[in-house]
């Protein structure tokens, strides 16, 4: 190796040697360049003459990190973050756009309330929703901006808390305790777990089931029968009238309806920001 030179390489072969340390390979590296295999090895060893070390063992099946390129991987990838973040903050355009995908019973009952709020706020921001039929659907879902239902934990993703779980015996307006109770299968507690916890005694079978909140409050709704339905779901029924708390315990859980992004996809102050102006629109 030549002798090491003072002072910062170019930003171009830093960039080429964090891609082939990342994706593993020169090969890889030149496709997400658009650059041919030659001219990425050329850079990496215009760097390792540079530094003085050797970053990459090369071998006939491909390359791989020596100790030194280890150790420096993370600091490149570091610094390249921390300049695209600042560049970004300085010179970057607000965001003109937020994009967020969640069941339609959640971006219905969670969004729709608050895109007043956030309009006041961000007059200029375009607000688009993607609906997905089922919570599972979410983790293939493109859209990266997430409601979630859950205790706030998923991984590689950051959270942040809309409003906590409460579920409430509630009807509509005339309809008494006694009437058939609408079952909701799933996650959420159930009846029984609301007679344990709150010590009523059997309850009596349910002849009604759904496997959806929003179903379940639909029908409580029109008068079938009393729903241990969710408060943040049902906020706009019950504050409008047509549906009504009834006079018995409400039941507390862990759960809870969250905004979630990738942890690395959030990176500059203007997204966090924007990020950050929907949410206190979402929480009221």
């Amino acid at each position: 190796m030549a002798k090491k030179k003072i002072g910062l390489p170019p930003l171009d072969w830093l960039r080429v040697f964090e891609a082939a340390g990342r994706l593993g390979g020169f090969s890889a590296a030149a496709r997400e360049f658009g650059l041919t295999q030659a001219a990425v090895s050329q850079r990496i060893g215009n760097l390792e003459a540079w530094l003085g070390r050797s970053l990459f063992v090369r071998e006939a099946r491909g390359v791989s990190l020596t100790v030194e390129g280890e150790s420096y991987l993370p600091l490149v990838q570091e610094s390249l973050q921390a300049l695209e973040r600042n560049t970004e903050d300085l010179f970057g355009k607000s965001p003109q756009e937020l994009r967020v995908a969640g069941l339609s019973s959640n971006i219905h009952a969670l969004v729709l309330p608050g895109l007043a709020r956030f309009q006041e706020t961000r007059p200029n921001v375009r607000v688009m929703t993607d609906s997905v039929a089922r919570r599972s659907s979410l983790d293939e879902e493109r859209t990266w901006l997430q409601i979630r239902y859950g205790r706030g934990a998923w991984p590689g993703r950051d959270a942040a808390l809309i409003a906590r779980e409460v579920l409430v015996p509630m009807a509509a307006p005339g309809v008494k305790w006694g009437v058939p109770l609408i079952e909701l299968r799933g996650e959420r507690p159930a009846w029984r777990d609301w007679a344990r916890k709150t010590g009523h005694g059997e309850m009596p079978p349910s002849q009604i089931s759904f496997d959806s909140m929003e179903h379940a409050i639909s029908a409580a709704r029109q008068g079938i029968g009393v729903v241990l339905g969710s408060v943040p779901l049902a906020s706009a029924d019950l504050q409008a009238g047509r549906l009504c708390r009834l006079d018995l315990p409400d039941l507390q859980t862990k759960d809870g309806y969250w905004l979630t992004w990738p942890e690395e996809r959030v990176k500059s102050k203007k997204q966090r920001a924007l990020i950050a102006d929907f949410l206190q629109a979402l929480q009221g």
